[in-house]
C-alpha cells in the first residue's frame, strides 16, 4: 500500500505560498522521516496529508485513489501538542473511545495506565496524554501514521519507550510512518530514509 502527496501547494494567504509543489510517497513497510526548521511548513503538509487541509492544489492518494475522508480516515495524525487535539469536558475513557477500544496488551505496551481513564485531559502529563494520541490513532483501520514532532516535548526515557512501542505495533500492522521532526539524530535511528523538507518544497 502506497500513501502519495503529488505536486502538493498550498497558501494562508493569496500568492505566498507556504508549499509549492511537494510531492512524496510512503509505503505501509516503510518508516519515513521528514526533516526540517522549525515554522517551514512541514505541519502544514502533515495536515494537507491527513485531511485536516482540504482547500490546496495537488493530490494525496492511496494507492492511486481519493481516500475516503467520510468515516474512520486510514491516514492519522499524531501531533505535537495532544492537549490541543482533545475535548477538555471529557474524561479520558471517553477521549481513547472516540476512536475505538484498545485491548488491555497494547495499553500495557504504551504504559497507559487504567487509572487514567477517569481523569480529565488537565489533570494529566503532556506525556501521558500523548499516550492517549497514539493509542487512537492505531484504530485498525488506520493504515499510515504521520507523526508531528510527537516526542520533542517528552524526556528522553519517555522519547524512546513511545517510539519503540509505535514502531513494533506498525511493522506487525504493516501501517507506514512519516515521522516529521528536527532531530536528525532520532531520525537517524528510526528511519529507513530521510526527506529534506527544503529539498522538496520549491519555494
Amino acid at each position: 500500500m502506497e500513501l502519495k502527496a503529488e505536486n502538493i501547494t498550498f497558501s494562508y494567504h493569496k500568492n505566498k505560498p507556504i508549499l509549492k509543489d511537494i510531492s512524496l510517497s510512503l509505503n505501509s513497510n516503510q518508516i519515513i522521516g521528514l526533516m526540517g526548521d522549525s515554522g517551514s511548513g512541514k505541519s502544514t503538509l502533515c495536515k494537507v496529508m491527513a485531511g485536516y487541509i482540504t482547500h490546496y492544489t495537488g493530490e494525496v492518494t492511496i494507492d492511486g485513489s481519493a481516500i475516503d475522508r467520510k468515516g474512520f480516515d486510514p491516514v492519522q495524525l499524531i501531533f505535537q501538542h495532544p492537549e490541543k487535539t482533545m475535548n477538555p469536558k471529557w474524561k479520558m475513557e471517553k477521549v481513547l473511545r472516540e476512536s475505538w477500544i484498545p485491548p488491555q496488551e497494547l495499553k500495557d505496551t504504551f504504559g497507559l495506565k487504567d487509572n487514567w481513564l477517569t481523569r480529565w485531559p488537565s489533570e494529566l502529563s503532556g506525556g501521558e496524554l500523548q499516550r492517549f494520541s497514539i493509542l487512537r490513532a492505531l484504530n485498525p483501520e488506520t493504515k499510515f501514521i504521520i507523526a508531528d514532532e510527537i516526542s520533542t516535548m517528552l524526556d528522553a526515557v519517555t522519547q524512546v519507550q513511545i517510539w519503540e512501542a509505535l514502531i513494533k505495533h506498525c511493522k506487525a500492522n504493516n501501517i507506514g510512518i512519516l515521522a516529521v521532526s528536527h532531530d536528525k539524530d532520532l531520525l537517524d535511528v528510526i528511519c529507513d530514509d530521510i526527506l529534506y523538507f527544503n529539498e522538496i518544497n520549491h519555494l
